[in-house]
């Protein structure tokens, strides 16, 4: 497997993505927060800085940087403010099943437009009766002559209503096992195409989660995702892969952000005739936090590494354990954080509880941390013939007794 791998690319895109939270999104983070509306300057400030096409190669008009690259960019967003590194990050979600999927025309179409900030992308796979479960969505697009009717609705669409393209995931063969679902790109506006509900959420307030509705929304051929019909789970799986880093990321800007604000507050802090950070709980505390944020950014960088030089073998495994582990630790550093805060970190005029709340939804979205954890095991399990040298070390008389069979019929179960 190869090494982590930071080039200067991506550091310079570190720095670009540095002064752009500090300059711009830091200050007018408590305030989207509270309106629930979409910062439209922090866009613009992306556009300008070149942020939009750090992961969309060279070919199509991005800089080509990776996802490396893309990683450490959404690291110092979040680390910011996490609705608005979501805002930046789902532009990546939405457009790599483009990248993974699309032909050659697709990609000439869309992602140069996508680089240069001109049109925004959103990501339409899971409904209400759909979540972990992407094979049971009920979103139908039928062929009628030259066009596809899409008839349904999605649910939980993360940059909804601000964005210009849409990737759709939709049933087309719902008597097949393999090939059921297919992927289209939709734009907006498009007759039958319109955005609902508009969530109230608990965090992530910066950017807009809505349903979406395809009401007899009639697309041409090509627009369906690559060209072929059936593909559109193959397509989901590999873009959710490749996007999961970002959402690890995501954890590790969130708990590097409320590690900041912990130290800085323990450092003023003072009780009982001295300040918190010389209290041997809260260093115990502030060291746990901050060995779990820099082990989670090495397992983040790792898996991205691994992206970027196509290791399909363990991308899949390597990503779910990044955006498990990363986003359980961002829950326990923001949650710390607001406990060293006290009572005051209970408040809204601290920023500690904005992180807590912003850092929820990332055990969550892409993936639950649950399923993700199978995913780890499932892999590992069918990675086992890598050193099932060792078993000649482990005693065989309890696992004779159990029965060839039945260990047999364990094991085909694990590997599902």
């Amino acid at each position: 497997m190869s090494q982590i791998v930071i080039s200067e690319e991506a550091r310079h895109w570190q720095q670009v993505a540095r002064k752009v939270a500090e300059e711009v999104v830091r200050p007018v983070a408590r305030h989207y927060d509270e309106v629930q509306e979409y910062p439209e300057e922090v866009r613009q400030a992306y556009i300008e800085n070149g942020l939009l096409g750090v992961w969309i190669p060279k070919e199509y008009g991005g800089h080509g940087a990776g996802i490396v690259a893309l990683c450490l960019v959404v690291e110092e967003l979040s680390r910011a403010c996490g609705g608005t590194g979501v805002a930046y990050a789902v532009n990546a979600l939405g457009s790599f099943p483009i990248l993974v999927g699309g032909t050659e025309e697709q990609k000439q179409k869309y992602l140069p437009q996508i680089a240069r900030g001109e049109k925004m992308i959103a990501f339409c796979l899971s409904e209400k009766f759909a979540g972990s479960d992407a094979g049971s969505m009920r979103c139908r697009a039928v062929l009628e002559g030259d066009e596809y009717v899409i008839r349904g609705e999605k649910k939980w669409t993360t940059n909804g209503g601000v964005a210009d393209i849409y990737t759709v995931f939709a049933v087309t063969d719902p008597n097949s096992k393999s090939r059921r679902i297919s992927a289209f790109v939709v734009e907006r506006p498009t007759p039958g195409f319109s955005i609902e509900k508009v969530e109230d959420k608990m965090g992530i307030r910066a950017v807009p989660v809505v349903e979406t509705h395809f009401d007899g929304v009639r697309v041409g051929k090509d627009a369906l995702l690559g060209g072929r019909a059936g593909m559109g789970f193959k397509h989901a799986m590999q873009t959710l892969d490749f996007a999961r880093p970002g959402v690890a990321a995501q954890g590790v800007g969130l708990a590097q952000g409320a590690l900041e604000y912990a130290v800085t507050y323990a450092l003023r802090r003072q009780q009982f005739g001295q300040n918190l950070a010389s209290m041997g709980v809260i260093m115990d505390m502030l060291g746990r936090m901050g060995s779990k944020v820099e082990a989670a950014r090495g397992l983040v960088l790792r898996a991205a590494t691994a992206a970027d030089a196509g290791e399909q073998a363990v991308v899949n495994r390597l990503a779910a354990m990044a955006k498990s582990f990363s986003t359980d630790v961002a829950m326990e550093v923001t949650t710390d954080a607001v406990q060293i805060f006290g009572g005051y970190g209970f408040m809204k005029d601290y920023p500690v509880e904005k992180y807590m709340r912003d850092a929820k939804i990332t055990q969550i979205y892409e993936g639950t941390n649950q399923i993700q954890r199978m995913v780890v095991a499932r892999n590992l399990i069918k990675e086992a013939g890598n050193y099932s040298h060792i078993g000649a070390y482990i005693p065989t008389e309890e696992f004779n007794a159990y029965g060839a069979d039945e260990a047999a019929a364990v094991e085909a179960e694990a590997k599902g």
